[in-house]
């Protein structure tokens, strides 16, 4: 594979996570996607179909106005892994293990109640803050290949 289809598809596929991530997936899905049982699979099995689907769409047309020689079978090889892995850390459990045992479990609890050194507001209750730990994992475990 030439350097410049590599970039595109990156790019294509960066935007396109960004956009299903985080516009397309729904706050019920976000909620329900690491809880444990059933609700949590479905709820993530469908968050990742649309991701998935919103990285086709975006694809596609790049790949047409470039005129990008991606064969079907390594798109399809591409997506499935991408996908088996975003819903694999999307689970939550599994990501926090992976953490844990990789020593990065107190990193993982950074902006929850749980981590050791989290800001509190006047009250001593949790202060509300931009981000967690967790969330910079999974953006990390989970971003295009």
């Amino acid at each position: 594979m030439h350097a410049s289809v590599f970039a595109a598809v990156f790019v294509a596929l960066y935007v396109a996570h960004s956009v299903g991530d985080h516009w397309v997936q729904t706050s019920r899905q976000s909620a329900d996607k690491g809880k444990p049982g059933w609700t949590g699979r479905l709820a993530d099995t469908r968050h990742v179909a649309s991701l998935t689907a919103t990285k086709l769409v975006v694809l596609l047309p790049v790949a047409l106005l470039l005129d990008l020689r991606l064969s079907l079978a390594g798109v399809a090889a591409g997506l499935g892994v991408d996908a088996v892995t975003h819903w694999w850390a999307d689970r939550r459990s599994t990501l926090a293990r992976l953490a844990k045992a990789c020593g990065n479990g107190e990193f993982y609890s950074l902006g929850t109640g749980t981590h050791p050194f989290h800001p509190v507001t006047a009250e001593g209750k949790p202060a509300a803050h931009l981000g967690t730990g967790a969330y910079a994992l999974d953006l990390l475990c989970t971003k295009d290949r």
